[in-house]
């Protein structure tokens, strides 16, 4: 008989089939039928797969009593109880560095796309409007800015790596100083916003870096910023920076990433100054490919 094993999210197709073929599946992909596990024998699971969006609700770690390997599609464990998982010695495989490309080209493509209109200028053009008359409105130039980056991890390296051709100037916030950097550090994101035009979160998620951009931060930026998330949605004040984009205290934003996904604040989707993605940061054929490949074998090799 196969092993069951529990599923959290999905994986690509060819992937997921490659698991079929060892285990039995059991899909849990909503709260209900995750409740619904609690009165039909929990503790046969001893790996489960999830991704970072999900991770595991403490509830169902805790009821899940012989829990052995969460296999996670993605590099966030922001959302898994990190503290119940070690105490158990419940191993945790994320897919690490296989997405710091994709996220950091989606960071840079954010970037541009909010300082050059590409969003508003691809509606303008769709609606019918340019035989009436020429876009309205002048982008902003790249080169020259002042960027800082929050996190300069591995993805956040990439962004910069990305970002320099561009001539632009970096500077960043790390809990302590990189190695060998050469842009400028700065010891909290305050006095990093104050000096900077655009401001591009890539720190981790968790309650170590909640809010992280607060008021304070958002208003060193000024109304001339532009604030670029690609991280997590909890990493920065969302009611703060709808506010501050509402009023103009901030010029424009670029956000893959919401504090309440899938749910997006209202006011954002009236807004011509920000660009808005689901959450995309991973989302190309090759790096979706890698990481399910990183989680079939991770699976199997438990096993």
């Amino acid at each position: 008989m196969k092993a069951e094993l529990l599923m959290l999210a999905p994986l690509l197709a060819d992937y997921q089939a490659r698991l079929d073929e060892r285990f039995q599946r059991v899909c849990a992909f909503d709260e209900a039928s995750r409740r619904a596990l609690l009165s039909e024998g929990p503790e046969r699971f001893t790996t489960l797969v999830t991704n970072g969006g999900e991770g595991v609700p403490p509830w169902l770690m805790q009821a899940l009593v012989n829990l052995r390997l969460i296999a996670v599609n993605g590099v966030g464990v922001d959302r898994i109880d990190l503290e119940q998982a070690h105490a158990r010695g419940i191993a945790i495989v994320t897919t690490d560095d296989l997405l710091t490309d994709a996220v950091a080209d989606q960071a840079v493509a954010l970037l541009l796309a909010q300082l050059r209109q590409v969003c508003l200028a691809d509606r303008f053009v769709r609606q019918g409007q340019w035989p009436l008359g020429g876009f309205p409105l002048l982008g902003t130039s790249l080169r020259g800015q002042r960027v800082g980056i929050i996190g300069l991890g591995r993805i956040g390296m990439a962004i910069a790596e990305r970002l320099q051709p561009f001539g632009v100037v970096l500077a960043y916030h790390n809990r302590r100083p990189r190695a060998a950097c050469t842009f400028a550090y700065h010891a909290d994101p305050l006095s990093l916003a104050a000096a900077c035009d655009i401001l591009v979160v890539a720190a981790a998620g968790g309650s170590g870096s909640r809010h992280l951009v607060n008021a304070q931060v958002l208003e060193a930026l000024g109304p001339n910023g532009v604030i670029v998330n690609v991280a997590r949605g909890s990493v920065v004040d969302e009611t703060e920076l709808v506010a501050r984009l509402a009023d103009g205290r901030l010029a424009g934003a670029a956000l893959d990433v919401f504090a309440d996904e899938p749910q997006v604040p209202e006011a954002l989707l009236g807004m011509d100054n920000v660009v808005l993605q689901p959450h995309l940061g991973s989302a190309t054929l090759q790096t979706r490919q890698a990481m399910a490949d990183c989680v079939v074998r991770a699976v199997i090799s438990a096993h």
